[in-house]
């Protein structure tokens, strides 16, 4: 498994957020919400849409809570905060270092994140940063398909040594 490591500046997105944890898993129902609606943002940067997991500053990677409680958001980048359709969010990802690994598979599929998780960061130079998790979601994104390609942007920083 070798990631990309990558700088980006802060992106704004617009979208909807669901609270949700492992245990009480929302994200159907958070996407299912958004898709029909994705098309009301008038100003993106693209096509791609971006899922957002936003944990507070006591989740705990080290350990598995299945109870643990994130913010998860569906959205798409945008040039600016300037048309943002009725019900839905403005959320700005802050920039910094990322790890970018490219999945392909089916998103019900976690081993990837046990992978980067258990194995990836453990064994690497970085250690994780308190920021958002994202993945980009682009044109070969296929949901509940074997064959869906994703983007997956874990946030690190270098080890404190």
């Amino acid at each position: 498994m070798h990631p990309q490591i990558k700088t980006i500046t802060s992106k704004k997105l617009i979208g909807q957020n669901l609270d949700m944890s492992i245990a009480n898993n929302k994200t159907f129902e958070l996407w299912r919400e958004f898709m029909p609606r994705r098309k009301e943002i008038i100003n993106s940067v693209s096509s791609d849409l971006v899922s957002i997991q936003v944990y507070d500053s006591g989740f705990d990677f080290n350990k598995f809570d299945p109870n643990a409680q994130f913010q998860k958001w569906a959205a798409m980048e945008v040039h600016n905060f300037d048309s943002v359709p009725e019900e839905m969010e403005t959320y700005t990802l802050p920039g910094g270092l990322y790890a970018t690994f490219s999945y392909t598979g089916l998103s019900s599929d976690t081993t990837i994140f046990e992978t980067i998780y258990g194995t990836w960061i453990p064994n690497s130079e970085y250690e994780l940063d308190h920021r958002p998790h994202f993945e980009i979601l682009g044109e070969k994104y296929k949901n509940n398909d074997p064959s869906s390609e994703e983007e997956i942007w874990i946030p690190i920083k270098l080890e404190n040594k």
